[in-house]
């Protein structure tokens, strides 16, 4: 699965959103899914994951990490364990591949937290995905996966309001932030209809999220 942002029509509001491709055969066809894909004997699971995301929607991710093995007896008509993958799509990189997987005719974008009923136990699983997203944001710097390379703080709050599913009072998220020790501030501005912010970036000295000792090992 791959989460990005996406700002809802008509509104400042914005939302976790993620592809979903609709089932062309049995069982559940018709209904929508994340997209899956079989193991080749010759790849590696992260490649196998980068493959399927690529094939069924078109998108390449900043960020990809294994989230979870789903193995329940019930949850296939035959005995299928699945090794799910959850990616993150940045800001900058969200207007092009959108638009290319809108084009897809089985891959449509969903609001993550008001999801139709889902083919097999993929509602559980997108489930399991945002809690650990959640999670994930209070001890790393993982909302950098859904933000440009430099970024105003107004902005990263927005992820993580988006994330969270509720609103951060702005003073002491900046404070907050600003003591973190990961971001570094630029000589760079945004500019606009309100009053120049500054720009700022990630401490690229500070990894994404704390993949443990294995590091980016399968």
């Amino acid at each position: 699965m791959i989460f990005t942002l996406r700002r809802l029509p008509g509104s400042d509001d914005v939302r976790v959103a993620l592809p979903l491709v609709r089932r062309t055969r049995d069982p559940h066809e018709g209904q929508w899914a994340l997209p899956g894909g079989w193991l080749d004997v010759s790849e590696s699971l992260v490649a196998a994951a980068s493959r399927t995301l690529s094939e069924t929607t078109g998108l390449a991710p900043s960020y990809l990490e294994q989230l979870y093995a789903f193995g329940a007896v019930d949850r296939s008509p035959t005995r299928v364990v699945s090794i799910v993958y959850w990616a993150l799509l940045r800001a900058d990189d969200v207007s092009t591949e959108l638009d290319s997987a809108d084009q897809r005719e089985n891959v449509q974008w969903f609001d993550a937290a008001t999801l139709p009923r889902l083919a097999f136990d993929h509602n559980e699983i997108v489930d399991y995905a945002l809690w650990r997203l959640r999670n994930k944001v209070g001890y790393s710097r993982i909302a950098h996966g859904l933000l440009a390379d430099e970024f105003t703080l107004a902005e990263l709050r927005e992820v993580y309001e988006a994330i969270l599913g509720r609103r951060l009072d702005p003073a002491n998220f900046r404070r907050q932030v600003e003591n973190s020790g990961t971001l570094i501030p630029t000589d760079r501005f945004r500019t606009g209809s309100h009053r120049p912010a500054r720009l700022y970036r990630y401490n690229q000295d500070v990894e994404l999220a704390d993949r443990g000792p294995l590091g980016d090992r399968d």
